[in-house]
């Protein structure tokens, strides 16, 4: 396989290696791309010259910027949605295949990581985070939600650190994404050259990756941690909003950040925002199938929504930056609506086993 798909795969004595190559699209994933991926795992579980695998980025700004939801957005308007569900089932059974991969699987991150590439590599054995990382969920600005697997992770991050992540799109660098959890290890990317030549060589995969991590810096965000944990321990949208309207209401760092993060979620789709903080009661109810079975219904319910269409088109055609969302605001979506996406069961579930 080559990488005139923007993927490509390699044996490389004991390792094999899966690299992403979209540089146009900062390795946003499309269809063809989960589908080789897939095949091209499966097959090699039963490789028994195969003993792990890596995946990582031929570029050194993206590792990838999520799914190619221009591709969908244009599929939904045009009448094809069946064709945008399928590639959504795809690569969520992929996200849960390198979930459970009984090899050693380990992801080399850096660069921008969003969306459907912490899909790839957020649920992987080994999750090793370069020094330029730049981690976000942002689905909520474009009319979606933090999906992949998001209603699973993020919920079990410390505090409610993932209630924010997970409401606003923030985005972090490597020591937080490392100190929250989101990542296993922290290599600098000079040592990937070595690192991937001693897994060639057949080494163990724990033993290389515990021999060339480094201890990461203190968090960028430590002192905001705890503040963030008061605000967005709020039992609905509207306590969270009501807590940082207050915070805002101060002077210091801690206010200027609230301020940026209510203007950050008011700016985004409403109805995505209370998906979003839905996510974070739920998923610590479900196991990782579950979250994907749940995103699933979502992702299919919003393609008969304006919203999703909406945010592509300002954000990422047109980029006026002018979405038009439906409802405008976040006093106006209906909690019943929000719980019936979750709630109603699909004709064709998304059963992961």
């Amino acid at each position: 396989m080559t990488a005139e798909i923007g993927i490509s795969f390699e044996q490389r004595g004991a390792l094999g290696v899966v690299t992403l190559d979209r540089p146009r699209a900062l390795n946003a994933l499309d269809h063809p791309m989960v589908r080789a991926m897939d095949a091209t795992l499966r097959r090699w579980i039963d490789d028994p010259t195969i003993a792990h695998v890596v995946l990582r980025s031929a570029h050194e700004r993206a590792f990838c910027v999520g799914g190619d939801v221009r591709a969908m957005a244009e599929l939904g308007r045009t009448g094809r949605k069946e064709e945008a569900r399928q590639y959504w089932r795809n690569e969520y059974a992929l996200d849960y295949l390198i979930a459970r991969y009984p090899k050693p699987f380990a992801s080399l991150v850096d660069g921008l990581c969003f969306g459907g590439g912490f899909g790839l590599s957020g649920h992987g054995r080994y999750r090793v985070a370069g020094e330029r990382l730049g981690f976000a969920m942002p689905e909520v600005a474009i009319g979606l939600f933090p999906d992949v697997g998001g209603t699973f992770v993020l919920p079990r991050l410390p505090g409610w650190s993932g209630t924010w992540l997970a409401m606003t799109g923030a985005r972090i660098g490597m020591a937080d994404a490392v100190a929250l959890g989101l990542y296993t290890h922290h290599i600098p990317v000079a040592r990937w050259p070595g690192l991937i030549d001693a897994l060639v060589a057949g080494d163990a995969m724990e033993t290389v990756l515990a021999r060339e991590t480094e201890r990461p810096p203190a968090p960028d965000l430590a002192s905001l941690y705890p503040h963030i944990d008061r605000i967005f321990a709020g039992g609905s949208v509207a306590a969270i909003v009501v807590a940082l309207e207050k915070v805002g209401e101060g002077e210091g760092e801690v206010a200027d950040f609230a301020r940026l993060q209510l203007e950050t979620i008011r700016r985004a789709s409403p109805t995505s925002v209370h998906i979003a903080f839905q996510q974070m009661q739920r998923g610590l109810g479900f196991d990782l199938a579950g979250c994907l079975g749940l995103e699933f219904r979502l992702v299919t319910r919003l393609l008969d929504r304006p919203d999703f269409f909406e945010g592509v088109r300002a954000l990422l055609v047109d980029k006026d930056q002018k979405p038009l969302w439906q409802p405008a605001r976040l006093e106006e979506v209906d909690p019943s609506a929000i719980a019936a996406l979750f709630d109603t069961p699909l004709d064709d579930e998304l059963l992961l086993a």
